[in-house]
């Protein structure tokens, strides 16, 4: 993407902008390249609570006046956790974003966690907790997590545990940001009317007084993954399942043909093959869909659906059936060109929303060091090959590479007369 501006300052923080002269929204943000998987075994959910902490107080604000700062101009302010990211981020009409980048700088960078909010924040994310596990097509993602990544970081759900979040106090999150916190590791990115000139003028003012902090931050990468079939007995009616397994990392030049390759099985659009062969055809789930999440050592896919206990291994079968054919048969030409098109339809729309193309900018700033251009991945995605497709089916898309969960209803218990 050649049109936008990139300013780095001496304490490392990039700042991105994206000039759009037809809007009078204003989306801004920091993306901080810290998530779940950066934490310590003693440390489970932290990255989490410390984005529910930063509006709770800062040194100069109480949480009240940090929640009212945008809201009282119709603004936006909102934040959330990843396995590899924490973002805080805004949206309102540009004329007050100078009180954004302001706001935004200032919950970043200088929460102090008061205890008794620590306290009553303990207690909604416990709430957040039981919410996810009265939502089992919530739940089954983030256990599924835990089958593919045992052992690891990554299998952490990134609300962590009852026993670490009740147990975090003050000092935590001081020791959390300092261990992770590098200037050189987040950015700040814009999409709005103003010019760069002014969004470089406000980094100056509000970015540049910050020290910096460098060093190197490394990640444990993952290894040693096993195939791992299991069933969990649940008090729900429905049945849940997913299917998957480790695949391509961010860096990887097999990214962008298997998000192809995943998007053909199971994309958003309604003729995706697991939506024609399974809810079409036969009508036996409401939703099934296929996700590809690469992260910066290793990636993730899986299969999700949701069905009738009795029609579970049916669904399977079909579902392994539909992963077979595209293993043993290329595309032919015409099938390859629809979902090339298909794809580079769908990236295009996604980028014609401002709030996304502002967390674009930063996350692929983050992630390749560069932000890659709509056009640049067009020509990737129009090299894609048959042959190419059918050799990244045959190395993830197995039976031997791909670990099963499913939730089944609890049996009855017959009553004795």
């Amino acid at each position: 993407m050649s049109d936008y501006d990139l300013y780095e300052l001496p304490n490392g923080i990039r700042v991105l902008h994206k000039y759009v002269p037809h809007t009078k929204i204003a989306h801004c943000g920091f993306l901080l390249d810290i998530g779940s998987r950066d934490e310590k075994p003693h440390q489970l959910g932290l990255a989490h609570f410390w984005e529910h902490m930063a509006f709770k107080g800062t040194e100069k604000r109480k949480s009240f006046h940090i929640l009212n700062r945008l809201e009282t101009v119709g603004g936006e302010l909102n934040a959330y956790t990843t396995k590899e990211k924490i973002c805080f981020y805004a949206s309102l009409l540009s004329t007050h974003f100078e009180r954004a980048f302001e706001l935004l700088t200032d919950l970043t960078f200088n929460s102090v966690f008061p205890e008794k909010e620590i306290e009553k924040e303990r207690g909604v994310i416990l709430e957040e907790m039981a919410m996810y596990h009265d939502a089992p097509e919530d739940a089954i993602i983030d256990d599924f997590d835990d089958v593919v990544f045992a052992r690891h970081s990554l299998g952490h759900n990134i609300l962590g545990t009852r026993e670490s979040v009740s147990g975090f106090q003050q000092a935590d999150f001081y020791q959390f940001l300092q261990e992770n916190v590098r200037t050189d590791r987040l950015v700040f990115s814009s999409v709005s009317n103003l010019p760069f000139k002014e969004v470089k003028r406000l980094a100056d003012k509000f970015l540049a007084p910050l020290p910096a902090r460098l060093g190197a931050r490394p990640r444990v990468p993952f290894s040693g993954y096993q195939r791992l079939e299991r069933v969990e007995r649940k008090p729900i009616t429905q049945a849940h399942c997913l299917i998957g397994g480790p695949a391509y990392a961010l860096h990887d030049e097999r990214r962008i043909p298997f998000f192809l390759l995943s998007n053909l099985l199971g994309g958003p659009g309604m003729n995706s093959r697991l939506n024609l062969a399974v809810r079409e055809k036969y009508g036996l789930v409401y939703t099934i869909d296929a996700t590809y999440s690469p992260y910066t050592d290793t990636g993730l896919f899986g299969i999700y659906f949701g069905t009738e206990k009795k029609q579970v291994n049916r669904t399977i079968s079909l579902v392994q059936k539909e992963l077979k054919k595209l293993r043993e048969q290329a595309l032919g030409t015409s099938q390859l060109h629809t979902a090339k098109e298909q794809l580079m339809g769908q990236l295009a729309m996604a980028e014609e929303s401002n709030g996304g193309l502002m967390q674009l900018l930063a996350k692929s700033t983050l992630d390749i060091g560069r932000v890659e251009s709509i056009n640049e991945i067009f020509d990737q995605v129009r090299r894609i090959t048959a042959p190419q497709l059918l050799e990244l089916a045959n190395d993830i898309l197995t039976d031997e590479n791909l670990s099963i969960l499913q939730y089944l209803p609890e049996e009855k218990v017959k009553k004795v007369k």
